[in-house]
């Protein structure tokens, strides 16, 4: 583009606005990913706490059963 005497350049005008549209697209798809990985997140944290909750009821029960009365 060539500013200094007022003209825009129509072919880097249009390769500039390719790239701003091809940068939006990328971004969308970023934001896609992370709201992906947070949900993954969630829910592994959610598991988690089961199997903690799980295991020490397990044990609890192991506890009652083999231990000295």
């Amino acid at each position: 583009m060539n500013l200094e005497n007022g003209e825009i350049d129509p072919v880097k005008y249009g390769v500039l606005w390719q790239k701003v549209q091809d940068m939006d697209k990328k971004m969308d798809k970023v934001e896609r990913q992370i709201e992906q990985l947070l949900d993954m997140a969630s829910r592994s944290k959610g598991a988690l706490w089961v199997g903690i909750g799980l295991w020490s009821a397990g044990s609890a029960l192991l506890g009652f059963l083999f231990g000295k009365h």
